[in-house]
């Protein structure tokens, strides 16, 4: 297919930029898709929009086109492709690791430290154009059951959150602690209601983030930010602290209120990037017997499981999405995003503006 399409980079001054490229061709491996439904995750506004944060290979490339959530319509296929074919709808897995080193061959292209490793939308063109090229590999199939919106948000966002739900093992026993309720935050409720928790506590400092959590009905009770949240959720959890404890604001006092908050025996997740966290090992971990989990994003196998689940809960992460902008107003689109006060935002084509 040859011709020109429209992408969008961010030049890293707090702008989206249109720009007019040439439509790739698929080489070997490769396939050609066209955009659906492409969504902002906060890492492109934290490390490329308002400034570019990332250094060396492992940075944003300037020039490259944004978007690391894309899913879409496979319009053409390269030789060599096995699986997917023309016509399939795909969501596309963020990182292209080198698919040779031990963390790729467990699935785990995030943590691909090879230098033929290259994420869309920082060192490889992503998902805010027309059209994306992508490698077979680095793609999962995309159920009828669910929207091109819904699939834009397994790889980074949802699959995030259920991975780290995952490994801190949420069920029916646990009343779970969610701290900062943008994205990821209003995902992990969703994800834990799934599971089975039989009370979700929601904290957040931001009003207009508390009025989505409100509206969406995640949670059994919000609260406010504040320095009296470890108290409140031990009163609401019959002075116990809750089992499990997710952290998706990456502050310092909402981490350690996910820690101080949890009883004995639990669980706390980190999903948030950066920051510091600072507390007492013996009264805080030690003596309580508390387990600090880490995560990172999910896995290719992990991510084709969380979609089949999303089926069969019939759950749809595009309720999370508070504005919908066509690629024309992609500018306007990340300008929402980076103020921190609405939920997703998505960059949709076609029939995902319906």
């Amino acid at each position: 297919m040859k011709g020109k399409m429209k992408g969008a980079i961010l030049p890293g001054n707090s702008t989206a930029v249109l720009k007019e490229f040439d439509i790739p061709v698929p080489g070997h491996g490769e396939v050609l898709i066209r955009m659906k439904s492409s969504t902002i995750c906060g890492s492109d506004i934290r490390c490329i929009y308002h400034e570019h944060l990332g250094k060396g290979p492992e940075g944003y490339q300037p020039g490259m086109i944004a978007g690391h959530e894309p899913a879409g319509q496979i319009v053409e296929t390269g030789p060599g492709c096995r699986r997917f074919k023309e016509g399939d709808r795909v969501i596309v897995y963020h990182i292209s690791g080198c698919g040779l080193c031990n963390d790729c061959r467990r699935g785990y292209y995030i943590s691909c430290t090879s230098p033929y490793r290259r994420a869309y939308g920082w060192q490889r063109d992503g998902g805010m154009a027309e059209y994306l090229l992508a490698e077979e590999k680095d793609l999962i199939a995309l159920p009828d059951e669910l929207s091109y919106s819904d699939g834009a948000q397994v790889a980074c966002g949802f699959g995030t959150v259920y991975e780290g739900l995952e490994k801190i093992g949420v069920c029916g026993n646990d009343a779970v602690l969610i701290t900062g309720l943008g994205p990821v935050g209003l995902a992990s409720a969703m994800l834990a209601r799934a599971m089975g928790a039989h009370k979700i506590i929601g904290i957040e400092v931001i009003p207009e983030r508390l009025r989505i959590a409100e509206q969406l009905g995640l949670f059994d009770v919000l609260l406010p930010a504040g320095p009296g949240n470890v108290q409140q959720v031990r009163d609401l959890t019959g002075g116990h602290g809750v089992e499990k404890s997710v952290d998706c604001s990456a502050n310092e006092a909402a981490r350690l209120t996910c820690i101080q908050a949890a009883r004995k025996w639990g669980k706390i997740v980190f999903l948030g990037e950066g920051g510091t966290c600072r507390f007492q090992p013996s009264p805080d971990i030690i003596h309580d017997q508390k387990t600090i989990y880490g995560s990172w994003v999910t896995c290719l196998w992990r991510m084709e499981e969380l979609v089949e689940r999303l089926v069969r809960w019939k759950l749809h992460p595009d309720r999370l999405i508070t504005h919908r902008f066509p690629l024309e107003r992609v500018a306007e689109a990340y300008a929402l995003m980076a103020s921190s006060r609405c939920g997703k935002v998505a960059v949709v084509f076609d029939e995902e503006l319906k």
